[in-house]
């Protein structure tokens, strides 16, 4: 059900890769909701997906932009306003890519070339969009900035490996600029930590059909979806949230304050 939570509003939709993906999702559930919006993603990101789908579907414009690349992101928010008729009022950051994880490399033996690409896409990116849209005062004041993490960046999952560093380092730019866009423009930045999520690239970490049974059998409300995502990020979107902002906000069925369930221990074999 559509309750025009984002009419008139005007976004930046990255990291849609597929059907399967939260940008994805979010991006289906902002057109629901009124918003206008570009999608964007790599170039090469692009050819390996379905984008052009997308953007019929919700009748949107595609602007490739490699997000660590500082020129392209300001072509990407220049060409946003000239498209969509003004400022932006939202933003989606759905990048994440770690080489050492695709390339089976343990933690303790990480290749630091690796381990800064995904520092660049993964987190830097995060500050660079920012810093390009507060440098050409492309978001309203009141806008929205909202990052995907995952809570690695709290607790240890070793076949997280790099991704955990990186993803601390997003959650501490979300604070950092938070702060900083904040008392200038009334820009609100938050990060969202999502549960186990059956999305292409999830789907492709070693161990993760176990592991999402595992988180699914401890939270009490069970994994949340790409599409609870999307809509929890609708609200963060919308004017209803206009005084959050430079927070971690916790979207995992309650697995983040769950020590154990009792489902977990009966398949353990311990009974009361």
């Amino acid at each position: 059900m559509a309750y025009n939570l984002l009419k008139g509003k005007r976004g930046i939709i990255t990291g849609a890769l597929d059907a399967n993906s939260i940008a994805w999702k979010v991006a289906e559930k902002a057109f629901e909701e009124g918003a206008t919006f570009v999608l964007t993603n790599a170039p090469i990101a692009m050819r390996m997906g379905e984008i052009n789908k997308l953007a019929e579907k919700t009748k949107s414009e595609i602007i490739p932009a490699d997000a660590t690349n500082v020129d392209e992101l300001t072509n990407l928010f220049t060409k946003s306003q000239e498209i969509l008729g003004g400022k932006i009022d939202f933003v989606l950051h759905s990048i994440g890519m770690s080489v050492n994880i695709r390339k089976k490399i343990p933690y303790t033996e990480s290749n630091y070339d690796y381990f800064m690409k995904g520092i660049d896409v993964s987190a830097m990116s995060f500050h660079k969009m920012l810093a390009v849209a507060r440098k050409l005062d492309a978001i309203n004041e009141w806008g929205s900035v909202v990052a995907l993490t995952y809570m690695a960046a709290q607790r240890t999952y070793p076949f997280y490996t790099d991704m955990a560093d990186i993803k601390a380092m997003l959650e501490s730019i979300a604070r950092s600029f938070g702060y900083h866009y904040g008392v200038e423009k009334k820009v609100r930045i938050n990060t969202v930590s999502q549960s186990p999520t059956k999305t292409t690239a999830g789907t492709g970490i070693k161990g993760f059909g176990d592991f999402f049974d595992y988180a699914n059998s401890i939270a009490p409300l069970g994994n949340a979806t790409a599409e609870d995502c999307a809509n929890y990020c609708i609200t963060l979107f919308s004017d209803l949230t206009r005084m959050v902002t430079m927070q971690n906000l916790f979207h995992d069925g309650g697995y983040s304050t769950t020590g154990v369930s009792n489902e977990v221990m009966q398949k353990l074999g311990v009974s009361e």
